[in-house]
């Protein structure tokens, strides 16, 4: 009976289904952790007060956010040598993110449950978010202007509002000088310049060139002029105010209203209040630049950097990977050589991702890249345009690396096809050029969509390549912009891949750095399920446009 049972091969499709099972509750319980701990990174948390008793019997006052609870083994937290109640089963620690780094050196600090005398949320207690050493929380004594306080008590916490509110509104104009008059015009002289030499280097000095050259730099230099006197007086109206706040051992400390982003207070706000907080946070965290050092702010110079970066793969990967797919199906005398090719295609869909970076960095980038600025760009040289690593040769070695995938599934695409399509197209007048573009690609067009998808999978989610080929911790500048040429294809570019990386592993304040790794995972993977379904859609298109063809 058993030995039939295994003939029947039921036990091989219950294995099947039990590895398929395994397989979809690791991939939901990733993407619960990545959603919970994502998502719940911008819900503003309660504020608590902790009178906690020191190892040396003194007492003193926490204040900060609850964010974690460790239970250790009573054994286990002998080893590590904390002194251990005979009652005692477990030692209960709690994480709590302090803030205050510039005054304590720290953001999160473990503490003692069994040491907790007291701990309650009292409704003045607020948080500062800052631009430079993260949060602080503390209590609001005053508002002061010029140095001068202006309000204090229970008039200070809507003056506060009304001056932040106010800083803000200055430090965006500034912002916006800064980054796009400022920075144009920077960019401007820059390529003045660069004529001004190309001129020189070609022996060729032209009056009127020189004397127009030298009047545009005039008149950007007197803009410029103009902008810096504008920034001076922005800088003084975002220097005006400041508050005065309390922190937790009782002292007060000054904090300029030109450093902080937010000031609320948890304790007090309804539930609205809340959802109102997370939807501002969410929206800062998609549209803003990052800030400490990555930690902080948002990341959307990664989310553009990522998905321009994918579509231009797309765009290379594409026609290379079809051309090569309809060369060896279509074309190619089939026979040893062109077995040797498909298998060698194969195999580099195996081979390191940062063995393609490798190759890049010394092809595409000091080759390639070194060539294009000897032989157009002399102007520029000691510094490279080309030669350096860029979202140019970051989008070629992605596109490399996908190749295979694409070339194998608008193979097998073409293989599907029944050749009495071909012999009928043939038979009716039409020539093998016109065959294959107006019958054979667009039945083929769902198995190419499937390789693009693949790929776009695949590049999206690559980090070991883009290290060495122009993927940057911080880029100053998005590869597309209002300065001509528009879309600068030699200029380094942010990853969201590499971020996750750099926040992660590399930051100086683990902790703090925690919650955004999660929430920066949470939206690669929508990036990444946004950019399939968009295939996705396409393909299924295609696929119905064609099926009357193919019966």
């Amino acid at each position: 009976m058993i030995r039939l049972w295994f003939k029947s091969g039921t036990p091989w499709v219950w294995l099947n289904a039990a590895a398929v099972s395994t397989c979809l509750i690791m991939v939901v319980g990733v993407l619960g952790l990545i959603l919970v701990r994502g998502a719940g990174h911008f819900w503003p948390s309660q504020v608590v007060q902790f009178t906690y008793q020191e190892p040396d019997g003194q007492f003193q006052t926490i204040i900060g956010e609850h964010i974690d609870t460790s239970i250790t083994p009573a054994v286990m937290a002998k080893s590590t040598g904390y002194a251990m109640a005979d009652d005692e089963d477990t030692l209960v620690q709690y994480l709590i993110k302090t803030g205050n780094r510039d005054i304590t050196g720290t953001d999160f600090r473990w503490i003692l449950e069994r040491n907790v005398k007291q701990q309650q949320s009292p409704d003045d207690l607020m948080v500062i978010e800052r631009r430079e050493w993260g949060n602080f929380y503390g209590q609001l004594v005053a508002v002061k202007e010029n140095g001068k306080i202006i309000a204090e008590g229970a008039q200070a916490w809507p003056a506060v509002q009304t001056r932040l509110d106010e800083a803000l509104t200055v430090f965006k104009k500034i912002a916006h000088l800064e980054k796009k008059e400022v920075g144009a015009i920077n960019y401007s002289l820059e390529q003045l310049r660069l004529k001004q030499k190309r001129l020189q280097l070609k022996n060729r000095w032209d009056a009127a060139a020189e004397q127009q050259i030298a009047a545009e730099k005039t008149d950007l230099e007197v803009e410029y002029k103009e902008y810096q006197t504008q920034l001076s007086e922005l800088y003084r109206q975002i220097r005006r105010d400041s508050l005065v706040a309390k922190t937790e051992s009782g002292s007060e400390v000054e904090i300029p209203l030109a450093k902080v982003v937010r000031v609320f207070q948890p304790n007090t706000m309804s539930s609205f209040d809340k959802i109102k907080h997370y939807g501002v946070k969410v929206v800062e965290f998609l549209t803003d630049d990052p800030r400490e050092a990555n930690t902080e702010g948002g990341i959307f110079p990664a989310i553009f950097g990522t998905v321009m970066m994918v579509l231009m793969m797309s765009v290379i990967v594409t026609p290379f990977g079809v051309i090569a797919a309809v060369y060896l199906r279509e074309y190619a005398k089939q026979g040893f050589i062109t077995r040797l090719i498909r298998i060698s295609v194969n195999n580099l869909a195996g081979v390191p991702s940062i063995v393609y970076g490798v190759f890049g960095l010394g092809f595409f980038v000091y080759i390639l890249g070194g060539n294009i600025d000897r032989l157009f760009y002399p102007e520029a040289s000691p510094a490279p345009v080309y030669g350096t690593p860029g979202l140019l040769w970051a989008s070629i070695t992605l596109a490399l690396l996908t190749l295979p995938v694409v070339i194998v599934s608008t193979e097998e695409g073409l293989a599907r096809i029944p050749r009495s399509i071909r012999e009928g197209s043939l038979a009716l007048g039409a020539t093998k050029l016109e065959t294959l573009w107006l019958t054979v690609l667009p039945m083929a067009s769902p198995a190419m969509m499937t390789g693009l998808i693949l790929a776009v999978a695949r590049a999206a989610g690559e980090v070991a390549p883009l290290m060495l080929v122009g993927v940057v911790k911080l880029a100053p500048t998005l590869p597309l912009d209002g300065n001509y040429p528009f879309l600068h294809l030699d200029r380094k570019f942010m990853h969201l891949g590499f971020h996750i990386y750099d926040v992660g592993f590399q930051s100086p304040n683990v902790e703090a750095a925690r919650p955004l790794v999660y929430a920066t995972s949470l939206l690669l993977v929508l990036v990444i399920v946004g950019l399939n379904l968009s295939a996705i859609l396409i393909r299924n298109h295609l696929r119905e446009k064609y099926r009357a063809l193919e019966g």
